[in-house]
């Protein structure tokens, strides 16, 4: 797959900035970007942002981790359940048609952004 590395450079750039200033990017800014503006279809999409999230992840971590910023409890818990969840996610994504996963992740974001404002 040929894709324009600045597209995917200037992807990048605004997820790690929403990541480190939010603490969303991943799939909220990566998989509509690469879906959307990069033509890739919604399983490679997806696989992609959880692989780069680790990356992201890391970033932000050398910066939060320092100090005290981070519960470091609920982060051991949350990453325990991340880590199962994120392996049976894996496993069955390529068994569900492209159009649902599009519509699941069309329909949780929705109820976020209606949560989030109310």
């Amino acid at each position: 797959m040929n894709v324009p590395w600045f597209k995917a450079a200037v992807v990048g750039a605004a997820a790690g900035f929403l990541s480190g200033l939010l603490g969303v990017g991943g799939g909220i800014i990566i998989v509509p970007a690469l879906v959307l503006w990069l033509k890739i279809d919604q399983y490679r999409a997806t696989a992609t942002s959880v692989t780069v999230i680790v990356v992201t992840a890391a970033a932000a971590l050398a910066t939060f981790g320092a100090g005290d910023a981070v519960d470091w409890s609920t982060a051991a818990f949350v990453f325990i359940g991340s880590a199962v969840g994120a392996l049976l996610g894996a496993r069955y994504l390529e068994r569900i048609p492209e159009w649902s996963l599009a519509a699941v992740f069309s329909a949780v974001m929705a109820i976020a952004a209606v949560r989030m404002w109310i």
